[in-house]
């Protein structure tokens, strides 16, 4: 679905474009802000600060599965020799548990998300007046996201090139590491704690 809006979304600024067009003032560029964002020198520092902070919360949650399965152990062993009482006790202690477990799991991920905004904004606002002096200053009219393109020339990346000149960045040769890095933060979120651990349900 969200593939087939995209390239709705592309359909319809082409057509706009030619519509455009027509007037003979048009001059169209594209750009990719992530590619951007990763040659940028502050990348590095940032992609660190988030997985430092992903790491953090990581091992946060994966102490608060490690102590629940431990109660969850203790609780088959000792749950023959338990009374109702106690049986339902421990029972609603681990499903407490568990949805504390998955409470975290969902604070973390908003927090990881949170500090990624906070952290890419500032460079987000660099890029964008980057992107509007270069447009204005080499006579661009539009300039469109490279991810919404469903065609264009060989050569259409040379605005890319001239934004991150304007930034004082030379762009990392073709084919290297960084050439296609990532957003920073991408793929830094906690990984699921709790996987088929349904509270234990009483026995009856």
């Amino acid at each position: 679905m969200n593939k087939l809006k995209s390239l709705l979304v592309a359909a319809f600024l082409l057509v706009s474009v030619a519509s455009f067009a027509q007037t003979g003032n048009v001059k169209v560029g594209y750009t990719n802000a992530n590619y951007i964002i990763s040659q940028l020198p502050e990348s590095r520092q940032i992609e660190s600060d988030l997985k430092a902070h992903s790491s953090q919360l990581e091992k946060e949650l994966q102490n608060k599965y490690k102590s629940y399965q431990e109660k969850v152990e203790a609780y088959k062993k000792g749950a023959p020799t338990m009374t109702d009482v106690v049986r339902a006790d421990r029972e609603k202690e681990l499903t407490t548990l568990q949805s504390s477990i998955e409470e975290f799991q969902r604070n973390a991920d908003a927090s990881l998300q949170k500090k990624e905004q906070s952290a890419l904004e500032p460079v987000m606002n660099k890029i964008q007046k980057a992107i509007d002096k270069v447009a204005k200053e080499n006579g661009y009219t539009h300039i469109f996201t490279a991810e919404a393109l469903l065609y264009g020339p060989e050569d259409g990346n040379s605005f890319t090139d001239l934004v991150l000149k304007d930034l004082g960045v030379t762009p990392a040769p073709k084919g290297s590491p960084a050439a296609s890095a990532a957003t920073p933060g991408a793929g830094t979120s906690p990984k699921p704690a709790v996987q088929n651990s349904a509270p234990v349900k009483k026995k009856k």
